[in-house]
């Protein structure tokens, strides 16, 4: 027999008797739980369960017999996968087996369970995709089936092969859908009506014949010069920037919906800020710190999509500006450098707007210059020691083990700079002026797989994925029309495709 929990409650115990009343962690005890799923019993905070599990909170709001008892026996559920949901509800970030996902999938699905069916969205990935995909569609949990088919269709020249195994209607379904685009923006100030500058373009990588096609143009007024820039749900959000050397910050920020081609603007932050980090995540814009009047904030500020408007957050632990940052799993992650070889790495917790220190990064030179996630690694790209500056060496950070790896090699160069890295699947994409460069994501190790043509602009430059509609794609003369309607629908509603393929099965 198996206990989680902090407390055990013996068969033979009575917590309504004297001895008992005693005892300390009475109260505790009085409010939680035992569930039996097979041979394994669990003590659980009925509270817990009731505010993260459908199938508890209605069971306790029936007013069912069961609700009274003070053991549950979950009979079409695993042990495995019950104990993956109180890791994840005790705030715990576990990768899992394929056992454990099969088992969690069914957990998620019959308990209703929000956060388990998050988190597992959260660690899709090259090797449990397709088991997450089609155990999920078994399961209707539509959610994890569709971001699972998009993971397999950003890889699916990789994964075509294995793909097939799969019913027809789960691989229609896949190549029903849009695959992420490799784009790019050069460093660009704002414009007038009578100088237009036509190289002021959002950009996209052809694939298939290797080379840089503009997608739209910038509103004349949009500058990417010391901009936030980032992708929301498929929605392109320029904010801030500069006019000139003055650096006089735009007071209005910009929005692309590829799906219609069209601009948007949205409100600035309420602290004007330009050299910032813009981050998308869960239906919010987190603008981390920057520069104004040529001194470096700490302040923080989310903008949330729903309502339009903007609120400051915790502040970093420190002024900074021009911040590395990454997503893992679902999670913010950025580097403060601390000076003397050192570079801390920060957690961002929205719920409970917190900003915590996950561990410090000691290297020569270690300057974090540009990070990028795969799986549950992040990877920090840092100068290297040479007189190369396009050159730079990298260190790898694992969240579960916690431990940091040293890089082997040096990227950069012939090869594309790192400083712009963006990661697709078990890919990571480069660029520079000369050369455009595809590595394969190995253990310790990044292999180059193909070259393509450089992105021949000079600047900083942003880049990032996006899902591109075929209608969308332009002509090479087509300017974009900047418009007020702020409300587009969203390039794909996932639970309503889901259910439209799945309800064949």
């Amino acid at each position: 027999m198996k206990i989680y929990g902090s407390e055990v409650i013996e068969s033979s115990s009575c917590p309504d008797s004297e001895a008992d009343s005693q005892q300390p962690g009475l109260h505790k005890l009085l409010h939680s739980l035992r569930v039996r799923v097979h041979d394994s019993i669990f003590v659980v905070d009925k509270a817990l369960l009731t505010q993260n599990c459908e199938y508890f909170r209605a069971l306790f709001q029936s007013g069912m017999r069961e609700c009274q008892q003070e053991e549950i026996h979950l009979r079409c559920l695993g042990a495995l996968g019950f104990v993956v949901m109180l890791q994840v509800l005790d705030g715990e970030h576990p990768m899992l087996s394929s056992d454990q996902i099969v088992e969690a999938i069914e957990c998620a699905a019959f308990l209703q369970v929000q956060a388990l069916t998050k988190h597992l969205i959260n660690i899709v990935n090259s090797e449990n995709c397709l088991l997450m995909y089609h155990t999920a569609a078994t399961y209707g949990v539509w959610e994890l089936s569709h971001s699972s088919a998009l993971f397999i269709r950003d890889m699916y020249s990789d994964l075509q092969e294995d793909v097939h195994t799969l019913p027809s209607e789960l691989v229609e379904y896949i190549e029903s859908l849009i695959p992420s685009t490799y784009m790019a923006v050069c460093s660009h100030s704002p414009s007038t009506e009578l100088l237009q500058d036509f190289q002021r373009t959002v950009c996209y990588l052809d694939e298939e014949n290797k080379e840089w096609k503009v997608l739209t143009h910038l509103p004349i007024s949009t500058s990417t010069t010391m901009a936030g820039v980032a992708v929301l749900n498929n929605k392109l959000y320029i904010i801030g920037g500069v006019h000139d050397v003055s650096k006089k910050v735009i007071d209005t920020g910009f929005c692309y919906n590829p799906a219609g081609n069209t601009w948007s603007t949205i409100p600035s932050p309420q602290q004007l800020r330009y050299n910032f980090t813009l981050i998308g995540h869960e239906g919010c814009l987190y603008a981390i710190g920057g520069e104004y009047n040529k001194k470096a904030m700490s302040s923080v500020e989310r903008y949330r999509v729903s309502n339009g408007s903007w609120s400051f957050a915790s502040h970093l632990p420190c002024p900074a500006a021009s911040l590395a940052s990454a997503k893992a799993m679902s999670r913010i992650f950025i580097c403060l450098w601390k000076g003397k070889g050192a570079t801390d790495i920060h957690e961002y917790v929205p719920e409970k707007d917190q900003w915590l220190l996950v561990t410090t990064l000691i290297r020569h030179q270690s300057y974090g210059l540009c990070m990028v996630a795969h799986k549950d690694n992040l990877y920090v790209m840092r100068n290297g020691p040479c007189d190369d500056f396009l050159l730079c060496v990298m260190d790898c950070y694992n969240l579960s083990s916690c431990q940091w790896t040293a890089m082997p090699g040096q990227y950069g160069n012939s090869k594309g700079s790192l400083f712009t890295a963006v990661v697709r699947g078990d890919s990571v994409f480069t660029l520079n002026r000369m050369v455009t460069t595809e590595y394969t994501i190995e253990d310790y190790k990044w292999k180059t797989k193909r070259e393509m043509e450089g992105f021949g602009k000079i600047g900083s430059m942003y880049t990032f994925l996006m899902r591109l509609p075929n209608a969308s794609v332009p002509s090479m003369g087509m300017s974009a029309a900047l418009t007020q309607d702020q409300n587009l629908g969203d390039l794909v509603d996932s639970r309503r495709l889901s259910m439209q393929c799945f309800e064949k099965l």
